[in-house]
């Protein structure tokens, strides 16, 4: 087989899960070519009795009891038997040609070790009024394909959609050690922790290869209305700057705290600031001081 495909899911909405399933059973690239991994994340009800995987040859229904998107990526690592591993989020809608193209790429592009694609957006009830939100959630369009073998963001793919080595994805459950920062990374329960999709690229740049984004390989993102409040945006900005912090100590060292003086004079700006520039400064700002502080403490922790 030449791909394993991952879902990745924890208590899915359904009804999208269910559109999920049905733009995998539409590949182009046959079934019989990769395998399907639903890897449940100890979902109240039990995926394995609710989804129906008996279409595919090569399905399997996985259940993952440690609650944690890292903690079901790695499972989902343990258990692939390809050698490129397709992750798919369980809102996201793959184009029919998407496991082909992903192929394609493999071959046609061996320096890379991790890649994706685009995704567009679909909006429960709509695309939301305020600009802000459609910006947050809608980047421009990717015209042509970029790669890089740097620690570069706009080559970096995001976990929707993403490919990846085998080689690589292995490394990285190496370097993820339980109850680390590093672990942390990644959506648990309520937590917005995000960035274990950008760490887990970025372990290719680590081994000398590269990472890449393709504008032939398209999604579709499912998203609920549930996600466009204020309250939901405003954590999920404070757990991105949290969790990019940790990811760029990683790799660069732990950035240095700002003074009360710097902090005084952040601070007064943000008085300055329209209401909404205001929160959203806040928000990148609790972020990143939490981290510094977790950062800080588990070196004193770690110091002989």
């Amino acid at each position: 087989m030449q791909l394993s495909v991952i879902i990745c899911s924890h208590n899915p909405r359904m009804d999208y899960l269910v559109r999920v399933l049905q733009a995998l059973k539409e590949q182009d690239l046959s079934c019989f070519e990769w395998e399907l991994l639903l890897i449940d994340n100890a979902s109240r009800i039990p995926l394995a009795g609710t989804c129906d995987l008996s279409w595919h040859p090569h399905a399997r229904s996985v259940v993952e009891t440690e609650v944690g998107l890292t903690s079901a990526r790695l499972r989902a690592i343990r258990e692939a038997r390809s050698e490129i591993l397709v992750f798919v989020d369980d809102d996201n809608v793959l184009e029919h040609d998407y496991l082909l193209e992903c192929t394609r790429i493999s071959e046609n592009y061996r320096y890379l070790g991790a890649w994706g694609g685009q995704e567009l957006h679909e909006f429960e009830g709509g695309e939301p009024q305020e600009k802000w939100k459609r910006d947050f959630w809608m980047p421009p369009r990717l015209e042509k394909e970029i790669w890089s073998n740097n620690y570069d963001r706009a080559a970096a793919p995001a976990g929707a959609g993403m490919c990846i080595r085998r080689v690589v994805a292995m490394k990285y459950a190496e370097c993820v050690t339980p109850g680390s920062l590093r672990s942390s990374l990644g959506r648990s329960g309520r937590g917005m922790n995000s960035s274990e999709d950008f760490d887990m690229a970025f372990t290719a740049c680590d081994m000398g290869l590269g990472i890449g984004r393709f504008p032939s390989l398209r999604l579709v993102h499912l998203i609920p209305r549930q996600r466009l409040t204020d309250d939901y945006l405003f954590r999920l900005i404070k757990g991105i700057s949290y969790s990019e912090t940790v990811l760029i100590a990683l790799r660069q060292g732990i950035p240095a705290k700002q003074c009360r003086i710097d902090r005084l004079v952040d601070f007064y700006k943000r008085l300055r600031m329209p209401k909404l520039q205001r929160s959203i400064a806040r928000a990148v700002a609790d972020g990143r001081m939490r981290a510094l502080n977790d950062l800080v403490d588990l070196r004193n922790v770690s110091a002989p």
